[in-house]
């Protein structure tokens, strides 16, 4: 078992915990985002799988990775366009609307492969290394986080902006008062609609660009259902989050512990069966509910739609 505790294992087991966490992180970001300027996105899981099976047909077709997230966000984006158009500008049912894209975005998602991908186990294989220098040489954590992905580097940059922008500018200020009190945005000469169209918008680049982050770098493939309630696990997160991004990326790590201690414990040779490891995340998820319920706040207007001019 001290081999096993090994510094090699150790590293393996801490990128195993970045691979697992940062889908997490990035849907979660896009929810936060959209729930600060009141929008409830209960189909983060469909749009997650749409920006998945985007990513990695992309990825797969074209053997680039870039291309691959980029094609990730852009699935998410259209995939939110339903909650755009049927929500934001015509004022209906949010719980109805994101149910109805969680379920189309599974549908179309698993036909779409079992038609043409299921025929073969397809592997997009290692996205391209980057290496900090100096850095990546620190027994155990270098090779483990300074030896990630260029990805990954850009994923937690763009996690950084979209904290620095909720949080220190003006459209982040008009962001939360279209959730917290949209009457005073409008009364400001603010847009409500403006604002949450594009809470929307950034909401679904960043719910895609996890799902495509779970398929090609991950997983390096896609199956059916691949997201497994990430997308459920990230609205869970967000309403705990208080709107906070840091809060998010801890509680989306902790999350990625929970994925990959299952598979450590079974390495280390304890006997735990296949269905506990799976319970592991789900039952983290639960205790933290009843842990910190309580004590999260979400927007006053969060999954009200707003007709300018009312009060």
């Amino acid at each position: 078992m001290s081999d096993l505790l090994s510094a090699a294992f150790v590293t393996v087991f801490i990128a195993s915990v970045i691979a697992q966490a940062m889908p997490l992180v990035l849907a979660s970001v896009g929810e936060t985002i959209g729930e600060q300027a009141g929008v409830l996105n209960l189909g983060i899981e469909g749009v997650m799988l749409i920006g998945a099976y985007s990513g990695f047909i992309v990825t797969l077709t074209t053997g680039n990775f870039w291309l691959g997230m980029l094609a990730g966000a852009v699935g998410g984006i259209v995939a939110n366009l339903a909650m755009l158009v049927l929500n934001v500008w015509l004022g209906l049912n949010q719980i109805v609307i994101g149910l109805a894209i969680t379920l189309v975005g599974e549908g179309i998602t698993s036909v779409l492969y079992l038609q043409n991908n299921a025929k073969s186990v397809t592997s997009l294989g290692t996205a391209p290394e980057l290496s900090v220098p100096f850095l990546s040489d620190i027994p155990v954590i270098g090779p483990a986080i300074f030896e990630q992905s260029a990805i990954f580097w850009i994923a937690l940059v763009l996690v950084v902006i979209a904290g620095l922008f909720l949080a220190k500018t003006n459209w982040g200020l008009s962001t939360r008062s279209a959730g917290q009190k949209p009457s005073s945005l409008d009364a400001a000469g603010g847009s409500v609609i403006q604002i949450r169209s594009i809470a929307v918008i950034l909401g679904g680049a960043f719910v895609g660009l996890g799902g495509a982050y779970l398929a090609a770098i991950t997983t390096s493939t896609f199956t059916p259902f691949i997201t497994n309630g990430l997308g459920f696990i990230a609205i869970v997160i967000t309403m705990l989050s208080r709107g906070r991004i840091l809060v998010v990326v801890i509680t989306s790590f902790v999350y990625g512990f929970a994925v990959a201690i299952g598979p450590a414990l079974q390495v280390l040779g304890y006997n735990v069966p296949a269905d506990v490891i799976r319970m592991i995340p789900f039952i983290v998820v639960i205790l933290t509910l009843i842990i910190f319920a309580r004590s999260s706040v979400v927007p006053p207007a969060l999954g009200t739609p707003y007709s300018r001019g009312a009060r």
